[in-house]
């Protein structure tokens, strides 16, 4: 039985309780694919990382809910559903509702909802940023889970409206969105706003019931678009991939020489063992100046699997299937593919270390479920 989609009367605080009697399924025994790496491992490592994020009190906000992250909870949306499905789930994960709760009663009390950071805080234009920043990401997630199910809850349809209230009408980012920026890369960085856009380009064009179609949604999708095609050329390899990665059902934010100029630039960059490293498509200078990874990591190989997937590289491409061959054979004892921060050294092993294979396993997960 298939679960059934979430109403935002849920009782955050009375499914959070619940959580906090909820333990990861312990990896052995776990279900694994004709290629080796294991679903189910997977599936019990986001999961337990979904119930840290929530009991996290950095992550507490107002009226019980929770911030959401770039790196843990809104690739694990976009990778969960369809892992239930494979896996035969009778029911939606604990850790999954808690956090569907949390987003549909942000945005159905958005108006009353406070950004989850604050100007006196964290410096001027910050809650406008973290405004900008959530709206996108809220409808993104509630996208992933209606997709699953193939119908576009009108809970979505209001994450989605407020979020193209927040594009930016004239200047340099107009099409774009403000984005949070800690100098953090990949996600809260001076050029982590043109990434966020392309994720939500292709929210837009995956959603059900033909939304991307409908006349308003066009003319904002158009200006969106027109933002990525003009900013696109002095982007780092890792956000171009993500406008590749998007170009699969949006057919005019690339040109097929921009297409193909990107896939030679992939191919270059592809490692030894198959694998792709994200510091060389990200660039970002560490803050405690520690020499960068060079080793090949989950987040980055998924990603460059997925775009050329979508953008035309072609089942049988060589870099393709070694990338593929890399993921499947990567995925460690506890479930997670290995990433590591691009900003300082951290204990990978640690919470806020884990956040990199957080996202390097959900889209290690994507790519092997999507690229047969």
């Amino acid at each position: 039985m298939r679960r059934e989609a979430l109403g935002v009367g849920v009782s955050v605080a009375a499914v959070v309780a619940a959580v906090a009697c909820w333990r990861a399924v312990p990896v052995r025994g776990a279900t694994a694919t004709a290629a080796g790496w294991s679903q189910s491992a997977a599936a019990s490592y986001l999961d337990s990382r979904e119930v840290w994020w929530e009991q996290w009190p950095h992550a507490k906000k107002d009226q019980g809910t929770m911030c959401i992250s770039c790196h843990t909870q809104v690739p694990y949306e976009m990778v969960r559903p369809s892992l239930e499905k494979r896996l035969g789930e009778s029911a939606a994960p604990v850790a999954e509702t808690v956090m569907l709760a949390s987003v549909e009663k942000r945005v159905a009390g958005w108006s009353t909802m406070l950004p989850f950071y604050a100007d006196d805080i964290s410096g001027a234009g910050a809650a406008a940023k973290s405004h900008a920043t959530e709206a996108m990401q809220n409808a993104i997630i509630l996208t992933y889970f209606d997709l699953e199910h193939g119908h576009l809850r009108p809970i979505t349809r209001t994450g989605f409206d407020e979020a193209w209230a927040l594009q930016e009408k004239t200047g340099e980012l107009a099409g774009g969105w403000i984005w949070q920026d800690f100098h953090m890369g990949p996600w809260e960085g001076d050029e982590s706003g043109y990434q966020g856009t392309a994720l939500f380009l292709k929210a837009v064009e995956d959603a059900p019931d033909h939304y991307a179609e409908e006349p308003g949604v066009r003319e904002q999708t158009a200006k969106l678009v027109g933002y990525l095609r003009a900013h696109y050329a002095e982007q780092p390899v890792m956000n171009q991939l993500y406008v590749l990665w998007a170009s699969g059902k949006a057919k005019d934010v690339l040109t097929k020489a921009e297409r193909e100029a990107l896939l030679v630039k992939v191919h270059g960059l592809q490692q030894a063992d198959g694998g792709w490293c994200l510091s060389a498509m990200d660039k970002t200078v560490r803050k405690d100046k520690t020499p960068q990874s060079t080793e090949s990591d989950g987040y980055a190989t998924g990603l460059a699997v997925l775009a050329m997937e979508t953008g035309g590289a072609g089942r049988h491409d060589g870099a393709m299937e070694r990338g593929m061959a890399w993921l499947e054979g990567h995925q460690d004892a506890t479930g997670r593919w290995p990433a590591s921060s691009i900003n300082k050294h951290r204990d990978l092993d640690s919470d806020v270390g884990k956040f990199m294979s957080d996202a390097a396993t959900s889209y290690a997960v994507m790519a092997l479920e999507t690229v047969k």
